[in-house]
C-alpha cells in the first residue's frame, strides 16, 4: 500500500479539523486534512430539515469566516451552515481528502512521529491532530431490539421532517436539545408525542433583553476552565434546551405538557413491545427547572456586578409538566406508536490512536489539546481548554493555540 511523509495529519474535517487546517495554512505549514465523509459540513448535513443554529449567528467563528452578515441575532439555518462550510474550504483551498477512513494512529517505530493508517495506504507524520468530536455514534441500547418489528427507529441524526415518518404516535428518547426541537416539531404537526425526559437543564431564549448566549457569554460562561467542574462527568453534561426556529423561541418541557405532549420517565428497558420507564419524570422537571432558575442567577448576578441597565423579568412559572402522571409501563402498540426517534447523546470512542491517552471515562488526556506525546494533540471536544473549546465560538482559538504549538516546535526543531 502507498505510504506518504508528510509534517501534519489532522483526522477529521469537521470544524475544528478545518480550522487547525486554516491556521497551519497561515504559519506555512505542510498538512493534510482526512475526512471520512464526501464533502464538507457532514455532521450538520445530518440534521433534520428545519434545524437551525441554536447559539446566534454572531457566534459563529471560524478563523477566517467569522460572521459578518446582516442578521448577527438570527439563526442560520442548515442549508446555509453547509454552504458555509463548502465556501470555507473552497475559499481557503484547505487540504483536505474526502473519503478516507483512519483505521489507526501508531509511534513510529524507526524515528519519531506517527504512523495513520486509512483504508488506502498511510501517511507518516510529524505530528496528528484528532479532530473526529465528542459526538461520534448515536446512544442505542441493546434492548432496543425488543421494540416491534414494525415500528421505525431512528437516531435523531437520521430524523428529516415529520412527513417521513409513518402514521402513529411516535416515542422521542431524550430531551437535550435535538430531542425537544425534533418532539416540538412533531407535535406542531399534529402527531401524538410521548417524550422520554432526563435532566438536562433548559435555558430561556431571551432575558432581560438580550439572547441568553449573550450574557452568558459577556459574563464569561464558557470561558470556563475544567477545573471549575463539579466532576469529570460533568463535562458530558447535556446543552440546554432552546431553540433557534422560528427567529428563536423558548422549549420548556411544561408547555409541552399543556400543550399535550405525554412526558414519561428514563426508559429502563423493553421486552416483548412493552416499555419499562423510571418513575423519574417530577425529579427530573424538577431538576430541568432549577438548573434554569441557576442560569438566570448569574446573568443577575453579572448585571448587578456591573450595574447595567437591564430591567427586571419575572419569568412564568410552569408547572404542567408535574400534573401528568409517572408511568412505568406502556404498551408499544396500545399507545399506537409507530415510529421511535433515539435522541439520548452520543458516545465517542478514541481507540484508533494506538496510545493509552484516555482518562476512565474515554476522555483524552490533555492540556488545552495537548498530550504527554510529542506531536500528538486533540481538537474540537468541550473543556479540552474551555467550556467553549467544541463550540463554533470557541474552536478558532484553540486551533490557533495548536497550530502555533506545532508552528513553534518546527522552528524549535530547525
Amino acid at each position: 500500500m502507498p505510504v506518504e511523509n508528510i509534517e501534519t495529519v489532522i483526522v477529521g474535517g469537521g470544524q475544528a479539523g478545518l480550522a487547525t487546517s486554516y491556521w497551519l495554512k497561515q504559519h506555512g505549514r505542510e498538512h493534510v486534512v482526512l475526512e471520512k465523509a464526501d464533502r464538507p459540513g457532514h455532521a450538520w448535513r445530518q440534521r433534520w430539515d428545519s434545524f437551525t443554529l441554536v447559539t446566534p449567528n454572531w457566534s459563529f467563528r471560524l478563523p477566517g469566516a467569522e460572521y459578518a452578515g446582516d442578521d448577527p441575532d438570527g439563526f442560520m439555518p442548515r442549508d446555509e451552515i453547509v454552504s458555509t462550510f463548502e465556501r470555507y474550504v473552497d475559499a481557503n483551498r484547505l487540504p483536505v481528502i474526502f473519503g478516507v477512513d483512519v483505521t489507526a494512529v501508531e509511534l513510529l517505530a524507526d524515528r519519531p512521529g506517527y504512523r495513520v493508517r486509512t483504508a488506502d495506504g498511510e501517511y507518516r507524520a510529524n505530528n496528528v491532530v484528532l479532530a473526529t468530536g465528542l459526538f461520534q455514534r448515536a446512544k442505542i441500547p441493546a434492548f432496543a431490539a425488543g421494540l416491534p418489528a414494525d415500528v421505525l427507529q431512528l437516531p435523531s441524526a437520521s430524523y428529516r421532517n415529520p412527513a417521513n415518518l409513518p402514521p402513529g404516535a411516535v416515542l422521542v428518547v431524550g430531551s437535550g436539545q435535538s430531542g425537544c426541537q425534533i418532539a416540538e416539531e412533531l407535535l406542531k404537526a399534529g402527531r401524538r408525542v410521548f417524550l422520554c425526559v432526563g435532566t438536562g437543564g433548559r435555558a430561556p431564549r431571551r432575558y432581560r433583553g438580550k439572547d441568553t448566549y449573550q450574557w452568558l457569554t459577556l459574563a464569561g460562561f464558557f470561558d470556563r476552565t475544567p477545573d471549575m467542574l463539579p466532576s469529570p462527568a460533568a463535562r458530558f453534561a447535556a446543552n440546554p434546551q432552546l431553540s433557534g426556529a422560528s427567529g428563536g423561541h423558548d422549549l420548556n418541557l411544561h408547555q409541552f405538557a399543556a400543550d399535550g405532549m405525554t412526558l414519561l420517565g428514563h426508559l429502563r428497558g423493553i421486552e416483548e413491545g412493552q416499555l419499562g420507564l423510571a418513575a423519574d419524570l417530577h425529579a427530573s422537571l424538577a431538576k430541568t427547572d432549577q438548573i434554569e432558575a441557576q442560569l438566570l442567577a448569574l446573568i443577575d448576578g453579572y448585571i448587578a456586578r456591573c450595574r447595567l441597565d437591564a430591567p427586571a423579568e419575572q419569568r412564568p412559572v410552569l408547572r404542567d409538566g408535574f400534573a401528568q402522571p409517572q408511568i412505568t409501563e406502556m404498551d408499544v402498540q396500545q399507545a399506537g406508536i409507530g415510529s421511535v426517534i433515539w435522541a439520548a447523546g452520543y458516545s465517542f470512542d478514541f481507540g484508533l490512536v494506538k496510545l493509552p491517552v484516555t482518562d476512565t471515562d474515554g476522555f483524552p488526556v490533555q492540556q488545552r489539546g495537548v498530550t504527554a506525546y510529542p506531536g500528538l494533540y486533540f481538537m474540537g471536544l468541550p473543556w479540552l481548554h474551555t467550556q467553549k473549546s467544541g463550540l463554533l465560538m470557541g474552536v478558532g482559538d484553540d486551533a490557533a493555540f495548536i497550530a502555533a504549538s506545532i508552528a513553534g516546535a518546527h522552528m524549535t526543531a530547525s
